[in-house]
């Protein structure tokens, strides 16, 4: 498995995705049915009234019968990738990768899949300064859009108010939303846009992303910590507090997962430390079921 280091290491958006996915596509194609696509499955017996385009000419030839070759159809869908670029996506893990880089990785893994698939796919980079918003295409041309997207991305400032936001509820739209975030916010806004997204939309699969060095607190000695979206600082003896953080963040984290499934997301702790494999494997099981 590659990790996310080595990923980032091609500084390529387009290739890294493509080696983190690879490995999923053989086997992945999900909730299909019989019909005229382009995955040959079996034969059947010509009926009256059947597509003449699809008999196998060489196997009448061969038996002196005649059959039609039938095919498996991947049932497509929309889905709607989300990234949270709010400042606190900039802490940084030791392996050097942000979360925004990490979270860069993931969608684009997550849309090159979604591509192989059938899907047609959008993305939505939620900032104060606005709503970056592709809308969800099946065209050849689509993922390099997206790739450019993320890979300008700047995570800045606090995640988006309500009035920036609603644009993205105002249609009814059927489609699977994947929102890529580290979930720190002010008074619930992240969770009541989702929530809004999954009464217009449908499936949420929420991917909750945060540093290996917050989750463990590999930090040692005095240390200075700053908010990086409110700019307040703590200075605190980080072998001290360790107890007490990691019993706060297993509470947070309980509740968080626990808030998120009450209200019927699909919910998935990532750490930047590990593979995307996870995730990937979350979101194609969830495709199966959206689909």
């Amino acid at each position: 498995m590659l990790t996310p280091e080595l990923l980032h290491g091609l500084r390529n958006l387009s290739l890294a995705a493509r080696r983190a996915a690879e490995g999923f596509l053989n086997g992945a194609h999900a909730s299909r049915r019989h019909g005229a696509g382009m995955e040959f499955s079996q034969y059947r017996p010509y009926q009256p009234g059947d597509d003449l385009r699809r008999l196998d000419w060489r196997l009448a030839a061969r038996s002196d019968r005649y059959y039609l070759r039938e095919s498996e159809v991947d049932t497509s869908l929309t889905v709607h990738l989300l990234l949270d670029a709010s400042a606190s996506m900039n802490h940084r893990d030791d392996n050097g990768l942000t979360k925004l880089d990490y979270a860069r990785l993931l969608l684009a893994s997550l849309a090159y899949l979604a591509q192989q698939q059938g899907d047609s796919v959008g993305l939505t980079i939620l900032s104060p300064a606005g709503l970056r918003h592709l809308p969800a295409r099946a065209d050849t041309r689509q993922l390099p859009r997206i790739y450019h997207a993320l890979a300008t991305a700047e995570a800045a400032g606090t995640f988006p108010d309500s009035a920036t936001l609603a644009p993205l509820t105002a249609r009814r739209q059927r489609a699977l939303t994947v929102c890529v975030s580290d979930l720190y916010e002010e008074e619930s806004e992240i969770n009541a846009l989702l929530t809004r997204l999954r009464a217009v939309s449908g499936d949420v699969l929420l991917l909750h992303v945060m540093a290996h060095n917050e989750l463990a607190f590999s930090y040692h000695g005095a240390v200075t910590f700053r908010d990086l979206e409110s700019g307040r600082t703590m200075q605190l003896d980080a072998d001290q507090q360790r107890p007490a953080y990691q019993l706060q963040l297993q509470q947070w984290l309980r509740d968080t997962a626990q808030a998120a499934r009450g209200k019927g997301f699909d919910y998935h702790l990532l750490s930047t430390a590990e593979p995307l494999d996870q995730a990937m494997r979350e979101f194609l099981r969830r495709r199966i079921t959206a689909g």
